[in-house]
């Protein structure tokens, strides 16, 4: 299968399970979608105008949270996780049928997305993939919280760091590089919360469909889960893959070096607002960003071995 056509999956994709944050049971239908499709979301329990394109432009509301809207005031919340497993998993275009306001939580993780997305099979398309590329850096700071991106060749870095009081958190700092092939610990990363932040996030009236079997509890130097860590860096890992997903809403895979400190949805979406704002950012580009690195990797090797 080529790296460099787009690609849809090859069956339909049937989940269920419950929203993080209204805490309804929903049923979740991802079907194939024509080549320049993009991503889009369906509410099946709107009779019109139910149709909301995955992009940046439509994100309202950032708070614990990534939601879309439509013009028509139709929303879908908590997509960053299925937009992260699409963009790790190289899908151009699907149609995503869901029948409540709320993508399900599963697992707080976007693993069962990954499983269901690959037991379908993926479908190589005619069309050429396309990407965009960097081309000079655009940064947004906020006080302590900072994001920037910037220009770099054929691939996607994202160096996250999160900072907390909590002594088993702590501060912690990781690097994700999408050459590296293997995503697993990005995908397997729960959400988490403070135990002691859980009644306030509830007076907001949201995370009424949280529990253990769907976010890490932190309490004091205690995970409250009974599985503990799934990784020693789940923490972080699911801020990167959280990150991932929202920068998916750009339409396209993005080559570029991201870095923040203390970020989240509403920084990431500031920052694809300030960067697309400009034409002179950004490019867009025919290929696979990764594709075309391994292309250059290839070509170098064959060099150095020629000239030995």
């Amino acid at each position: 299968m080529s790296k460099n056509h787009q690609k849809t999956i090859n069956e339909v994709v049937k989940l269920s399970g419950v929203g993080l944050h209204n805490g309804l049971n929903v049923n979740l239908t991802i079907r194939p979608a024509e080549e320049n499709f993009g991503i889009k979301f369906c509410r099946t329990d709107v009779d019109k105008e139910n149709l909301i394109e995955a992009s940046y432009q439509n994100v309202i509301e950032p708070v614990l949270c990534t939601k879309i809207k439509n013009d028509n005031g139709t929303t879908v919340s908590t997509v960053e996780h299925l937009m992260a497993a699409f963009f790790g998993e190289g899908i151009d275009n699907a149609l995503v049928e869901i029948d409540a306001s709320e993508v399900p939580i599963l697992d707080g993780s976007a693993s069962e997305f990954v499983d269901e997305i690959r037991s379908a099979d993926i479908k190589e398309q005619k069309e050429l993939k396309k990407f965009i590329k960097v081309l000079k850096k655009v940064e947004i700071r906020e006080e302590e919280k900072y994001i920037s991106i910037e220009p770099l060749e054929n691939d996607l870095i994202i160096d996250f760091e999160i900072v907390y009081s909590n002594p088993l958190i702590r501060t912690r700092r990781q690097k994700f590089k999408l050459s590296d092939g293997d995503l697993t610990n990005i995908y397997n990363s729960r959400t988490f919360c403070l135990y002691e932040d859980i009644d306030f996030i509830k007076s907001q009236g949201l995370a009424k469909g949280g529990s253990l079997e769907n976010a890490i509890v932190v309490k004091g130097e205690e995970i409250l889960n009974d599985e503990g860590l799934r990784n020693r860096h789940e923490f972080v890992n699911h801020k990167i893959l959280d990150c991932l997903g929202d920068l998916m809403l750009s339409g396209y895979r993005i080559s570029g070096h991201v870095k923040t400190s203390q970020g989240g949805h509403a920084l990431t979406n500031k920052l694809l607002v300030k960067f697309f704002s400009d034409k002179s950012n950004w490019s867009l580009e025919s290929g696979n960003i990764v594709e075309k690195n391994n292309q250059i990797k290839e070509s170098v090797k064959k060099t150095l071995t020629a000239t030995i």
